[in-house]
């Protein structure tokens, strides 16, 4: 049972909360880093067998090839792709105004990195600018499936998804997009992106783990807070977690929310708080003063606590928190700066990720590369944040580390797993 494997190492995050609000349709925090420097790729053969040992990693060499494709603006026809290769659409709002387009450039910067550094690529990657809008979203995937293009990546915002995705599936292609509103997933249509089920899951498997059982939360009545609440119920009656109470809030409301809370705490052995930025500094205050003392009881979290704001509000010092592992960010900003003169968004490894796996699926596939089967392998990716696979819904499931908060930052305390099984 191979897997696809993008070795990497990687820089820790920063939190991208304020760009998510900026980006429409972005609902949770996007997290996204690392690179490789020396590709090494293994694609899953289907089906596998259940008792098959795991097999080694075939390298791939060499890092130097063609540019990919130039953008090609909305009315241009394109020339016939290069013998031996398969067309693969970049749908990206480079035209749209302020961080959309700028977050949008990094993206596409990210996926002429892994056209250049995956050895023997097979995809001939075409670029197009769908603006931002659902309309120009639609003029693109039309454009992109009368050319042939076997398979999309992008676009970046939920409406754009939504649409590129109708018209990608109709024609029976797959897209692999970069939204994190799960809305907008499907069947054939896979978001490439941090979903908040992973973190929660990942926490609470761990909280689970170690003798947990009983479960308060306090979520902000923001987007993210909802999808974070959204998944939170079953994920803890999954790990057989009692549940006792969620208290939303917004502003000063959470001042209140915490002393309902309180009057609950005998009862609880672990208080889940997704908070980032100066909505943890609130929420820690308001702990405090309603009398919940999270030295006694543990606090839990997600990746929105990667942020030196929680780091350095004394109520999340001990707490836990699950993300994406962070080693190897770092080489992949390296070369982007030498590349392009500036520094990635965080989250421009989407792009690059998703690029390296449509090479490496073709590499294996040909033919099948970007059938369901192949997609959606239940040994899934080692990617440039670690394992991850697409769920038949469109969903990503990741493998995620377990952090705790210290007095000047976090610690490591779980590693990732290393497979699904």
């Amino acid at each position: 049972m191979n897997m696809v494997l993008i070795r990497a190492r990687i820089l820790p995050f920063v939190g991208l909360t304020l760009l998510c609000t900026l980006l429409v349709g972005c609902v949770a925090s996007n997290r996204m880093g690392g690179a490789i420097m020396t590709p090494q790729v293994t694609i899953p053969d289907q089906p596998a067998e259940p008792e098959m040992a795991p097999q080694a990693s075939q390298p791939i060499t060499g890092t130097e090839l063609a540019a990919p494709g130039d953008t090609a603006q909305p009315g241009a026809v394109a020339s016939p792709h290069p013998p031996g290769t398969v067309r693969v659409a970049l749908l990206l709002p480079l035209s749209a105004q302020g961080t959309t387009g700028n977050v949008a450039q990094s993206l596409k910067n990210a996926a002429d990195m892994a056209m250049a550094e995956f050895s023997g690529a097979s995809i001939d990657l075409v670029v197009k600018d769908e603006r931002g809008t659902p309309d120009g979203a639609r003029e693109a995937a039309k454009q992109a499936v009368a050319e042939g293009a076997s398979a999309v990546i992008g676009p970046l915002l939920a409406p754009s998804v939504q649409v590129a995705g109708s018209i990608a599936r109709s024609a029976g292609k797959p897209v692999i997009a970069f939204s994190t509103d799960s809305g907008v997933a499907g069947r054939g249509v896979y978001l490439l992106s941090f979903m908040p089920q992973s973190d929660v899951d990942r926490i609470l498997d761990y909280a689970a783990a170690n003798g947990k059982k009983s479960l308060g939360a306090l979520i902000p009545d923001t987007p993210y807070g909802s999808a974070v609440n959204s998944v939170l119920q079953d994920s803890a009656a999954r790990r057989g977690i009692r549940l006792l109470a969620i208290e939303r809030y917004s502003g000063s409301s959470v001042d209140a929310a915490a002393k309902r809370l309180a009057s609950i705490k005998d009862q609880m052995d672990s208080l889940f708080l997704p908070e980032n930025g100066e909505g943890a500094a609130a929420a820690g205050k308001a702990l405090q003063g309603a009398g919940i003392d999270t030295k006694k009881i543990q606090l839990l979290g997600t990746s929105a606590w990667d942020d030196p704001r929680v780091f350095s509000t004394p109520q999340f010092v001990g707490g836990w928190y699950a993300m994406p592992d962070k080693a190897g960010y770092d080489a992949f900003a390296a070369r982007y700066r030498a590349k392009f003169g500036s520094d990635p968004v965080r989250i421009a490894t989407l792009a690059y990720d998703a690029v390296f796996l449509a090479n490496a699926l073709h590499k294996k596939g040909g033919d099948h590369a970007f059938e369901e089967s192949q997609i959606t392998a239940s040994d899934g990716v080692i990617g440039t944040d670690g394992l991850f696979r697409f769920r038949p819904d469109g969903t990503t499931q990741r493998g995620e580390v377990v952090m705790q908060v210290g007095k000047d930052g976090a610690t490591k305390i779980d590693g990732a797993p290393a497979n699904f099984h």
